[in-house]
């Protein structure tokens, strides 16, 4: 059930960024493309094994939704930039205030 949130939440930042174009800063564009040759990283195929710990990773997703969504707004139009901005922290604490139900639907 996780997933299917985040996957919503991740969803809907890229439309944000479709709409705003690239949200990637050009200073880590090269960064990402040196990553992606080396392959994944094994932290990435490592399943967090305390509650404690799916919780830091979940939280760090929802965070980084949030300013991937800030960044699209940034390069939106003027006049629909507070309204972008406040949607954005609007998502960001529905999506934090689920964290606990996520959690528990996670551990049946």
């Amino acid at each position: 059930m996780a997933r299917h949130i985040i996957t919503g939440v991740m969803m809907a930042c890229a439309v944000w960024a479709a709409h705003a174009q690239d949200t990637t800063p050009p200073q880590n564009v090269q960064l990402q493309h040196q990553e992606i040759a080396k392959g994944e990283p094994m932290r990435w195929k490592q399943a967090d094994t305390t509650k404690a710990a799916q919780e830091h990773t979940l939280r760090k997703e929802i965070g980084a939704a949030l300013a991937e969504a800030r960044q699209a707004c940034q390069k939106g139009a003027a006049s629909e930039r507070s309204s972008c901005l406040k949607d954005a922290q609007q998502t960001y604490k529905d999506d934090m205030a689920k964290v606990p139900q996520i959690l528990a639907e996670n551990k049946q």
